[in-house]
């Protein structure tokens, strides 16, 4: 099976730590493994919370970090300001696109609202034929669980293929998920369910 070159991985992640010390330590062994793979890390540029965490994670390994911020955020002082490449973009429509086009594979770790939104998008974006990277979920101590799950039960409903439902490669353990996503084939097929059977 060919390996996917991947050089440059976009981690979407909480601006806050969570409640769970894991998340923390979560962020820290993939910074440090992406470093210690020759992978940059592509992401949302802030120095807060979990993005600050796996930034510095990389960094200290002597690894290459490119952040991308929305100036609104720049401005307000969240900007990380150590980074390898840093990239301040008009708007969050930019930020999401961006981070993309950099980016060989994405993977959401946990966070809030804003990672819901760009991990869910990228997927989207996948399963439209936009892009072929893979995508994944390091599910750290549970948090994807019900995710997961819910997920499952679009897929029992006929809202999702389970084909674009295999789009998203969960694991709880980074070195595995990276290597899945080296070795994730993107599958061929329209998005819409057909209703002939019914």
């Amino acid at each position: 099976m060919p390996i996917r070159p991947i050089s440059r991985l976009c981690v979407f992640c909480g601006s806050n730590r969570g409640i769970r010390s894991e998340f923390a330590t979560a962020a820290r062994e993939l910074g440090a493994l992406l470093a210690e793979e020759g992978i940059a890390l592509v992401y949302g540029g802030g120095c807060v919370g979990l993005m600050g965490v796996i930034a510095d994670a990389v960094l200290e390994k002597g690894g290459d970090v490119i952040g991308v911020i929305p100036r609104a955020l720049d401005t307000k002082e969240l900007a990380h300001a150590g980074l390898t490449e840093m990239h301040v973009v008009d708007t969050m429509h930019e930020r999401k696109a961006l981070m993309a086009d950099l980016a060989d594979g994405f993977i959401a770790m946990p966070g809030g609202l804003g990672t819901f939104d760009e991990s869910f998008e990228i997927v989207t974006w996948a399963q439209l034929g936009i892009h072929t990277k893979p995508c994944g979920l390091l599910n750290i101590a549970g948090y994807f669980d019900k995710l997961i799950e819910f997920l499952d039960h679009a897929v029992e409903e006929q809202f999702i293929k389970p084909q674009h439902r295999d789009l998203i490669l969960v694991d709880g353990d980074r070195r595995r998920l990276l290597d899945r996503m080296r070795a994730f084939t993107s599958p061929v097929t329209e998005k819409w369910i057909r209703q002939e059977n019914r």
